[in-house]
């Protein structure tokens, strides 16, 4: 890459719980960052929010600290800054209103189960029932999505439905507030989504990468409510006048675990595991698109350009693997700061026959039950907050084998790209691969190598290459060049004896079944 240090390009990354915005040079070391975490809403059980407005605020900070920080190092980043990249939490849905710039409710977060209802009446509804819009979209009916979301506010929030009617409603998930935001807002904002923020709405075609209209019609949403869609790496706009980067443009445009694919630089056949608050295992199928009979997601892995080919994916996403750690630490008190986890659970070498299943808000692929609630079972006198919390990693690691099995079922291990001892390799990125035991129980589970980059913050790395790629900064060559990234990388190899492996994942499913039909328990 070129050694020239007088262009930096910044990432926006606007996740779930947190905020932040790194600074990279063309060497893609960061040289300036600042995270802010924002506050999550839950109103009633299941339902989750966030205020708009307080995201915009935290972008705002971070992107003005993060300056601070990368000048205050002996940085020319006023000068340097030649563009910046967005990547977001996905299916979050927010409306506001076109005139005011306000929102018209708070967020709806992709997590919040509240449209259960909806959803149970859409497949009763429509023919093809759960997966009606499957043939589309690549996507079930389900609370994940950002069209059922919408639905619930249309159809429960009296100012939503005065503002659609006065034509003076905006849809959009994260990405598309903050660029209309970004780009001016009320005064001439600029009402843009992505093809993979759109391709996870259930309104996008996967075919035509366009809104689907008959979708639009049978769903009754009018168009004029929805952003036009661009590609993942290309100039959209320039941020407006008010911002700490005014006239820099925004380049780049991905949802986060797109993002993370192309910080991984997954090529067709290769997969990756974000671990965040959720868990997401993407597998890169090029330009075909694979319709899972197993339970997965046909989604965009990204599109790197206006005429560039799109490249789609199989994903498989898991509601609840960081924020059971947060749940140990704020609700149960059993551990004081997320990273206690590892040495806690290092305690013991086993769970003690415990098993913990995350169904908070039900569960994701591949089993799709959000009359689903969450179990810990095999208790014991013997049982101790060290079995507790080894229980809860491993729950996680059980999520993505259960995932990464069905991707296998689905392409028949066909083109998928394998080592030289022909093993299927695990990329994995997220703040909890910080957390070495987790990853050594990821493979031993699975039986096959995770591998960890120097830089598990792929996920901002991935919109920053998005946007050097738009304005010439990086190449593709560059970007997806493996030899320099292997020599950084950590590689945890399994451990497990195979019989043993496979009495855990029996008993796993076991506990998965126990989850079921739980969602009316009384209170």
């Amino acid at each position: 890459m070129s050694q020239k240090k007088v262009s930096f390009i910044g990432s926006i990354d606007q996740g779930t719980t947190s905020t932040r915005f790194i600074i990279y040079n063309e060497l893609t070391k960061s040289i300036g960052s600042h995270q802010v975490e924002f506050t999550q809403f839950y109103p009633n059980a299941g339902w989750v929010e966030h205020d708009p407005m307080e995201i915009l605020e935290s972008v705002r900070v971070c992107i003005a600290k993060a300056i601070d920080k990368a000048t205050a190092a002996g940085h020319n980043v006023d000068s340097g800054l030649k563009a910046i990249g967005i990547t977001n939490q996905r299916e979050t849905t927010v409306v506001w209103s076109k005139s005011t710039g306000l929102p018209l409710h708070k967020a709806i977060v992709w997590m919040d189960a509240r449209t259960s209802s909806i959803c149970r009446r859409l497949e009763k509804d429509l023919p093809g029932g759960r997966n009606h819009f499957e043939p589309s979209c690549g996507l079930p009916i389900s609370t994940y999505f950002s069209a059922t979301k919408l639905l619930w506010l249309l159809e429960n929030v009296d100012a939503v439905k005065q503002a659609v009617d006065r034509g003076d409603a905006l849809f959009g998930t994260v990405d598309t507030w903050l660029i209309w935001n970004m780009t001016g807002g009320v005064k001439g904002g600029l009402h843009v989504t992505d093809v993979s923020n759109a391709s996870r709405t259930m309104l996008m075609n996967l075919k035509t990468l366009a809104w689907d209209q008959e979708t639009l019609k049978t769903l009754g949403i009018s168009p004029k409510l929805l952003p036009k869609i661009v590609s993942n790496s290309e100039v959209i706009g320039t941020v407006a006048t008010g911002w700490p980067i005014p006239g820099i443009p925004i380049a780049g445009c991905l949802g986060d675990q797109h993002a993370a694919m192309v910080g991984q630089a997954c090529r067709k056949g290769e997969a990756k595991s974000t671990y965040g608050t959720g868990a997401f295992i993407l597998l890169n199928t090029g330009e075909e698109i694979v319709h899972s009979k197993h339970g997965l997601l046909s989604t965009m892995a990204f599109k790197l350009g206006p005429s560039a080919p799109p490249n789609y994916a199989l994903e498989g996403s898991i509601a609840i693997a960081g924020a059971a750690v947060q749940w140990l630490r704020d609700s149960l008190g059993i551990i004081k700061s997320s990273s206690e986890i590892e040495e806690l659970a290092s305690q013991v070498n086993s769970t003690g026959g415990v098993y913990f299943v995350p169904a908070f808000n039900g569960l994701f692929a591949p089993w799709w039950r959000d009359d689903a609630r969450g179990v810990c079972i095999g208790i014991t006198r013997f049982t101790n907050k060290s079995h507790i919390c080894r229980a809860v990693l491993e729950s996680m690691c059980f999520q993505v084998k259960d995932v990464l099995d069905s991707m296998h079922k689905d392409t028949g291990g066909k083109g998928e790209v394998k080592n030289d001892k022909g093993e299927f390799v695990l990329r994995v990125d997220g703040g909890a691969t910080a957390n070495n035991l987790l990853l050594q129980i990821q493979a031993n589970l699975l039986g096959s190598p995770v591998v960890r980059p120097s830089d598990i913050e792929t996920t901002a790395l991935g919109a920053a290459y998005a946007a050097g790629l738009a304005i010439g900064i990086w190449t593709e060559d560059q970007i997806f060049a493996k030899e320099e990234k292997a020599k950084t990388a950590r590689i945890f190899c399994a451990t497990l004896d195979e019989d043993l492996r496979k009495k855990k994942v029996d008993s796993w499913c076991k506990a998965v079944t126990r989850t079921f039909d739980l969602a009316d328990l009384s209170l």
